[in-house]
């Protein structure tokens, strides 16, 4: 979002610039999502929100809107977010992308979603063996849930 249109914006009364916003969204949506509407009573979130959200999924000069809505499509499929899912691809098919267009995108991100669960999988198997092997015993917690990683003795 050019800075200028950031700056009229930021210059309008909040209920003013929170009905342009969901004006421009609705006419490059065809919809408003969920997500725009439940947040518009909220001017001090939404407004800021949706500067950041226009400059990075409508307003890029360097990807098509259909890249993006493809993009969108692959990442919301990884994420198993049925509703942003849905959004995108209603998105993605009123700017003509094709139903293989789409599928190809969801079928990149079940094969990264995939190759991720295998590269964490894998890493932690081999880690566990290779020190367990090479006897090495690991007090290490672990940083999201604080527990301790350490290998019960065997009797």
């Amino acid at each position: 979002m050019e800075l200028e249109k950031i700056k009229e914006l930021l210059d309008k009364e909040p209920e003013e610039a929170v009905e342009e916003i969901l004006a421009d969204v609705e006419k490059r949506y065809g919809e408003i999502p969920y997500i725009t509407n439940f947040m518009k009573d909220m001017p001090e979130i939404f407004i800021s929100r949706m500067i950041y959200e226009n400059s990075v999924m409508r307003e890029f000069k360097r990807m098509d809107p259909k890249t993006v809505e493809l993009i969108s499509i692959a990442v919301a499929s990884a994420l198993r977010c049925e509703h942003c899912l849905k959004t995108h691809v209603r998105v993605a098919k009123r700017l003509g992308v094709s139903k293989e267009e789409i599928f190809d995108s969801v079928l990149i991100a079940s094969s990264v979603s995939t190759a991720a669960v295998l590269a964490e999988g894998t890493r932690s198997v081999d880690s566990v063996f290779t020190d367990e092997e090479q006897g090495i015993t690991s007090s290490s917690n672990c940083s999201i849930c604080n527990i301790n990683s350490e290998l019960p003795e065997e009797d």
